[in-house]
């Protein structure tokens, strides 16, 4: 569509309302299955990556997000909120949010992503510091009939994946997808393992990747029904905590995900909105300690919750459109465990519960000349974290019909997890509990214009500055054992400029982000984190549109790790892609790390290597054919 249109897409994310791009308090960004395809995105963290101010570091287990210079290696993504159709899939031990491989979903199901960046505390509760994520998924009518897809690529990856989607009156909606992927890795080389007794640095066949997938929606006149399971295995081929390198080590993640919602119209300019939930994580990693006799290990956890969200949108008060609304989570199991194999020890298992209660308001009101103000106010009640109180405000002036400004201002928290709290297992790289932690917190203020440069162009210009306070991090005591506290305090100033524009059947989208972030304490710049971010992607149809290029560009300067810094790089993707070769069929050749760059990303405590070598070229070659 046109970009002039674009800017009028409607959005929900940012306040739980419908409105437009130009009207939310946030320069929020939508990415589109059309994108999906067109650039060849595997994993969200692949959508993610190409956003302003993200970037992403992989450690060969999981993939971490980090925004606007603040990411943690081994954080677990805990200070992003992520949704599924407006579902929270956060659990409750690490407060993770799955982007990787682990992530449920099928990236062909996605039908758009919206990402709202800065606190959204306001009206999400915890764990939204940086940015609330809302993927939301194909329906039936969107597939209409069956659907197959096959896809492989180098170091043995394969994927399969069987949909149907029907679509009939009375709003009446029914998909069910299945996926299975597969990959074998490859094998890898470690400087610091290079000795004779540790196969010389080299992990044979501990890099692969398994996962299963499932979706299944209806939905009949104002209810809708979800119902999402994945279960991810991937090898773990860096030997971390003091694991026996090249031995067994794995982990695994199980996720599954039951949703109902309902929506109903209760008078004219009232709208009624609910849902009930419930989820479980289970994690669980076997690995193999020495030295001689060597142990084997295993660690893992249980998370199970189930809670409910009602909320009014009233839009019948003059200049005003109203969000009132109360939820409720269960954390029913925060279990956590660790034992030897043979022989037998126990050496953790720990049960927790906890309650989330919360109540929250949004206005947002039409004042004269052309300014909208977006007031929100949220009060949270946890069992982690006692009361935290998460305000936001913005102010909205559309000077032209074509210039917007936006001065926002909002606090986000995030609640101490379990993992933080009660993870106790002695021994080498061992962890202590520490139950008197409290919940993080953030203010931030950033300044948007946004500008049609024309009907087929927009620009948006962020500056921002944030300061986090009572940060939870790592410290290591004198006998070696690590412990989390509330420590830290991190300062950010920074830019972010993004352009968009389509000629002649040709889309482009550029960014560039600068960003300095210290800690408060001492003035020192943050760990991975890059004051550099440019980004572009470029997609062309070629032969009246019977082919489409799309060129991805991602640049990174250099980043501290604990000890040193990683250098700056560029990466290149390019996708090929065809819906006219063969007749009812997609075909896709994509080709990731195109000058095959060599490259690494900083790593957490707990590795022996202060950075992971990421990943060189790679292939797959997808087809997608609808019956």
């Amino acid at each position: 569509m046109p970009l002039e249109a674009l800017m009028q897409v409607t959005v929900s994310t940012a306040s739980r309302f419908d409105q437009s791009v130009t009207d939310a308090p946030a320069a929020v960004v939508v990415l589109t299955a059309e994108d999906i395809s067109q650039f060849g995105w595997r994993t969200l963290a692949d959508a993610l990556a190409s956003l302003p101010g993200l970037y992403v570091t992989n450690d060969r287990s999981y993939e971490y997000l980090g925004s606007r210079g603040f990411q943690r290696p081994g954080d677990y993504n805990s200070r992003f909120l992520l949704l599924i159709d407006g579902m929270r899939t956060n659990d409750g031990v690490y407060g993770q949010a799955p982007i990787g491989t682990d992530f449920p979903l099928d990236m062909d199901l996605v039908k758009r992503i919206e990402y709202v960046p800065g606190p959204g505390s306001a009206m999400y509760g915890a764990n939204a510091l940086f940015g609330v994520i809302n993927v939301i998924t194909k329906t039936g009518s969107d597939l209409a009939g069956a659907e197959a897809a096959v896809a492989v690529g180098s170091f043995g990856e394969k994927k399969a994946r069987a949909s149907y989607g029907w679509h009939g009156a009375h709003g009446a909606d029914i998909l069910v997808s299945a996926t299975s992927y597969g990959r074998s890795g490859q094998d890898l080389y470690y400087p610091a393992f290079d000795t004779p007794e540790q196969n010389n640095g080299v992990a044979n066949r501990l890099d692969y990747d398994r996962a299963q997938n499932f979706l299944g929606k209806a939905a009949y006149g104002d209810f809708r029904l979800t119902f999402i399971y994945g279960n991810r295995t991937k090898g773990v081929p860096d030997a971390p905590y003091g694991a026996v390198f090249n031995a067994p080590f794995s982990v695994t993640d199980t996720r599954s995900y039951l949703d109902l919602s309902y929506q109903h119209l209760l008078a004219d300019g009232v709208t009624l909105a609910s849902q009930v939930y419930w989820g479980r994580y289970d994690y669980r990693m076997p690995s193999v300690y020495g030295p001689q006799p060597y142990v084997a290990n295993v660690d893992g956890s249980h998370a199970l919750w189930y809670g409910a969200d009602v909320h009014a949108t009233v839009s019948s008060i003059n200049k005003h459109r109203i969000v009132i609304g109360t939820d409720f989570t269960r954390d029913a199991r925060l279990n956590q465990y660790n034992y030897n194999v043979d022989p037998y020890s126990q050496l953790l298992d720990d049960h927790h519960s906890g309650n989330r209660a919360g109540v929250y308001i949004e206005d947002e009101i039409t004042l004269p000349a052309n300014f909208t103000l977006n007031a929100g106010l949220r009060y949270d009640q946890q069992t982690a974290s006692g009361g935290n109180l998460s305000p936001r405000i913005g102010l909205i002036y559309k000077l032209t019909p074509r210039d917007t400004f936006k001065l926002l201002y909002g606090e986000a928290y995030r609640a101490p997890n379990a993992y933080e709290m009660y993870y106790a297992v002695g021994g080498a790289d061992g962890q202590l509990g520490n139950s008197s932690l409290k919940a993080e917190h953030i203010a931030t203020t950033e300044l948007v214009y946004e500008r049609a440069v024309s009907a087929m162009a927009r620009a948006t210009l962020s500056l921002f500055q944030y300061n986090a306070r009572e940060l939870i991090s790592t410290t290591q005591q004198s006998a070696g054992l690590y412990i989390f506290r509330n420590v830290d305090r991190a300062t950010a100033r920074g830019a972010e400029l993004a352009y968009e524009q389509q000629m002649a059947g040709t889309r482009v989208r550029a960014s560039y982000s600068y960003q300095i972030a210290h800690d408060s304490n001492t003035g020192a710049a943050l760990q991975n984190s890059p004051k550099h971010l440019a980004k572009a992607n470029v997609a062309v149809p070629f032969f009246a549109n019977a082919l489409v290029s799309g060129l991805e560009v991602q640049c990174t300067s250099t980043r501290l790790a604990a000890v040193g810094e990683t250098g700056g790089f560029c990466l290149a993707n390019v996708t090929l892609s065809s819906r006219r070769l063969i007749r009812g069929a997609d075909l896709s050749f994509s080709i990731y790390n195109l000058t095959d760059k060599r490259y690494a990303d900083p790593v957490g405590p707990g590795f022996t290597q202060e950075t992971v070598a990421q990943q060189s070229r790679t292939f797959v070659f997808k087809a997608v054919y609808g019956f």
